[in-house]
């Protein structure tokens, strides 16, 4: 079986490079593990993705803490904050089951933006829950 993580981030990563609208505020290839070095333009990373095994009906469960950046393409939390309600949107809407791992539960915990004072840039951090449990 693939770790879970995998399997999870496999599966959002699928859900957000198809989502046409998603693409059209944030570009092609634009979703990255960290920030690539001199990156123009909106992107947006995998933070954190932290799990914690947890007691299910069946089987273990796990309880997915994940942490996305959108980095803006300047000063404006606006270009931030449209690209988040979509990603938002499309993991909520969106089924982010696989054949090895069933998504019970996913929960928008909070966005906080800010504007870096490094780079001038706006932030966005979305704060997701997703609880799942291996397919049977």
């Amino acid at each position: 079986m693939t770790h879970p993580i995998v399997d999870l981030q496999t599966q959002i990563l699928s859900k957000l490079n198809a989502d046409v609208a998603l693409v059209s505020l944030i570009g092609a290839d634009a979703i990255f593990d960290m920030p690539p070095k001199g990156k123009k333009g909106i992107f947006l990373t995998i933070l954190h993705h932290d799990i914690i095994e947890r007691d299910a009906d069946l089987s273990k469960g796990y309880d997915h803490r994940i942490q996305f950046r959108i980095w803006g393409d300047g000063p404006n939390r606006s270009s931030v904050l449209a690209p988040a309600e979509r990603i938002i949107t499309v993991l909520i809407l969106e089924t982010l089951s696989s054949p090895t791992l069933d998504v019970t539960h996913v929960n928008h915990v909070r966005t906080d933006t800010l504007i870096d004072l490094k780079s001038g840039r706006a932030i966005a951090t979305i704060f997701l829950r997703i609880l799942s449990e291996p397919a049977l």
